[in-house]
């Protein structure tokens, strides 16, 4: 029983239903994929479309190469590059947002408010070989960057249990000890149980008897008290972090009740009257997004199942899975006072981004503002 649940668990169980019976879970350029030239950690523009990219925040992002993936080995005389970052502003000559001179960029430790608009012009010399004429040729490349967290993780188990009636007493208090059982071998964890229910209903047998069971659910959740502190350790990865615990969590109580169809074999002589229905325990994963951050499969559909950051005119204040249109944006008044930082993060925004390129959520800031600072160094550092 390695890295399982405790056998103590397993016996306490087995002694809880004693006690109340009777007897005892690269392509071509027309179809660049992002996800693929990201896995190589380059992105390349294109001029007939906007370029979407997806970093996961708080990491680097792949190296935006301002020049198509079919041209990127021509020679071209004189070429010279012109960023401009999600606030507007040229990027270039800024300390950290200092594109390199071959028109690559990378951000490292992308945050939500640097999502954005990234536009590069490539301008460069070409000369008409009929009448030796120089001309200036200008090409627009625009990538479309956003930030995206994994969603976080909990999962609602299902399990049932056989009874001897449906008023029968000792069913609240199974079901009270059940919890404490369960939540006490995942507590090392910082997962508890939440959303705790029960019902008992008659099911027909196939001996055609009814039998009345208990459907038991709960839902295992991975911010138990102290979690915060869990997740300072590995304030970049909490995701990541949160879920292996969740994951390890759903797979305790998985083998603690398959645990239960042996003890019952093997430690009574005489089935308890509440006792576990073999195999009928159940997990469905469910999914959140962090505010501010929703999931969109249609619109992103190359970062499926990513909580990317919403869209201009869309927002989300809690823990939801989608990002809400705005039905009223704001437009602040050069006399109306900014909104407090515990009102823009009710919005799932950041102070940075009022009234910058990146993606606000439903507040129109009058004044000019900009993304997070963030250092942009050269890729090949």
């Amino acid at each position: 029983m390695a890295g399982g649940c405790p056998p103590a668990a397993v016996v306490a169980l087995a002694a809880l239903v004693a006690a109340w019976s009777p007897a005892a879970r690269a392509v071509p350029e027309e179809e660049q994929d992002p996800i693929d030239l990201i896995k190589r950690n380059f992105v390349y523009g294109n001029t007939k479309q906007e370029v979407n990219v997806y970093v996961k925040a708080f990491t680097n992002s792949p190296v935006l190469v301002c020049v198509d993936l079919a041209r990127s080995q021509e020679q071209v005389t004189d070429p010279k590059y012109l960023w401009i970052g999600p606030d507007g502003k040229k990027l270039k000559g800024q300390t950290y947002r200092n594109p390199t001179e071959t028109g690559k960029l990378k951000v490292k430790r992308f945050k939500e408010s640097m999502s954005g608009a990234y536009t590069c012009t490539r301008s460069y010399k070409s000369t008409d070989p009929t009448t030796q004429e120089e001309r200036d040729v200008f090409e627009a490349y625009r990538f479309r960057v956003y930030a995206y967290r994994e969603a976080d993780r909990a999962y609602q188990i299902f399990v049932r249990f056989t009874t001897k009636e449906c008023e029968l007493a000792a069913n609240d208090r199974f079901f009270e000890e059940l919890k404490k059982i369960v939540n006490n071998f995942i507590s090392d964890l910082m997962c508890h149980i939440t959303e705790s229910s029960y019902k008992c209903l008659s099911v027909r047998t196939p001996t055609q008897r009814l039998q009345p069971q208990l459907f038991v659910t709960f839902q295992v959740n991975p911010f138990a008290p102290g979690w915060e502190e869990v997740c300072q350790q590995v304030p970049y990865n909490c995701e990541d972090a949160t879920n292996t615990r969740v994951e390890e969590a759903r797979n305790r109580i998985e083998e603690f009740f398959s645990e239960q169809t042996y003890a019952l074999k093997h430690e009574f002589q005489t089935v308890p009257t509440i006792h576990y229905v073999d195999n009928s325990f159940s997990a469905l994963q469910i999914d959140s997004c962090r505010p501010g951050f929703g999931k969109n499969n249609i619109t992103h559909q190359s970062c499926a199942g990513c909580c990317v950051v919403c869209e201009p005119g869309t927002y989300s204040p809690n823990n939801d899975v989608t990002c809400q249109i705005c039905s009223r944006p704001r437009v602040r008044t050069e006399e109306e006072e900014p909104p407090q930082a515990n009102e823009l993060l009710a919005r799932g925004q950041s102070a940075s981004e009022v009234g910058s390129g990146a993606f606000p959520a439903c507040w129109n800031g009058a004044e000019e503002g900009h993304a997070a600072n963030s250092p942009i160094t050269d890729p090949s550092g």
